[in-house]
């Protein structure tokens, strides 16, 4: 199941992820579920000088020390003007920084239209930065997919495949191996805006693998910190199948395609799972196999390249 970019609710704010900016309700407390749409924030100085256009609905507004130095040049009348043209462009939440206290108009604006109104201690710069980062945390694509998801050669390799195909055993092995595990069985994925994939295990499930005959066993308990990640950027994904001897398989590796996670391309291998496969070794090769890829070094399609070469020397005799 996927979820687009969503929504953030004001009073998400106030949660313990940001409790080190100190946040106070100034105004607007029953308003505080108000939606932020996006993660980028904004400084409202273009719009206090009459510009408004610059406002974007949905986008957090901060107002530091240099608005409001700004804003109290202006005559009382054009303050009142302008907090009001600014408080119809569907602004979620205004934070102050550095403890100031908002102007006497913006103040009574806001009270007048139940706008919500944060103030934090913290330096602009620093609130700027934390916000946008919890926003682009919670704001961004994101869906689940059954699987597991492990760094190997530094590279995110996703395992997926049919329920009892030996997923988790494969990367148990894996881990035997040095290994590490970022999350079994659950993966959270989110695409941010850099086009990176990066996927991740939810708390409960964090560190966990699910094993038949074993039960739930603790990765992080059974071979220490270098056996676990927290998240992971997707390089590569390998769905595992069980052998379908009706079925040709591509023998030279020539053949590239990709996996779709939230409509963005991830390399895909698609291999056959029969008895006596040694299925993580042929996992590490693959990683392997891709990073050399990566290093511009396509071993299948260099073959090729001598192969047709020499063909084309033996025909010209």
């Amino acid at each position: 199941m996927s979820d687009p970019a969503g929504s953030v609710g004001v009073s998400e704010l106030l949660g313990p992820e940001l409790s080190d900016l100190g946040f106070e309700v100034l105004c607007g407390a029953t308003a505080l579920e108000r939606r932020i749409l996006n993660p980028r924030v904004q400084k409202p100085g273009l719009a206090f000088a009459g510009y408004y256009d610059y406002i974007k609905p949905g986008r957090v507004q901060i107002v530091g020390e240099s608005e409001t130095e700004y804003l109290r040049t202006q005559s009382p009348a054009i303050r009142a003007e302008r907090c009001a043209r600014i408080l119809e462009r569907e602004i979620p939440v205004f934070i102050l920084t550095k403890g100031l206290e908002p102007v006497a108009e913006l103040a009574r604006a806001a009270a007048a239209s139940e706008q919500p109104v944060l103030r934090s201690p913290s330096l602009s710069s620093t609130v700027i930065k934390r916000v946008s980062l919890f926003l682009e945390e919670h704001l961004v694509p994101s869906t689940q997919l059954h699987g597991v998801l492990l760094d190997i050669y530094g590279l995110g390799v996703l395992l997926i495949g049919e329920s009892g195909v030996g997923k988790s055993e494969c990367a148990l092995d894996l881990i035997t191996r040095g290994h590490s595990l970022v999350a079994d069985d659950r993966v959270t994925v989110k695409l941010y805006p850099s086009g990176d994939l990066v996927g991740s295990a939810e708390t409960p499930l964090r560190h966990h693998m699910e094993l038949r005959g074993l039960g739930i066993v603790n990765i992080h308990d059974l071979f220490g910190l270098a056996a676990v990640r927290e998240s992971k950027a997707i390089d590569l994904v390998v769905e595992l199948e069980k052998w379908d001897e009706s079925r040709a398989y591509d023998r030279l590796g020539l053949d590239e395609t990709v996996y779709p996670i939230l409509d963005a391309p991830c390399p895909y291998i698609k291999m056959p799972v029969a008895l006596g496969r040694n299925l993580s070794i042929l996992v590490e090769i693959a990683a392997r196999n891709h990073l050399l890829k990566m290093q511009g070094h396509h071993s299948a399609r260099e073959f090729a390249r001598q192969l047709e070469k020499k063909l084309a020397g033996e025909g010209g005799r």
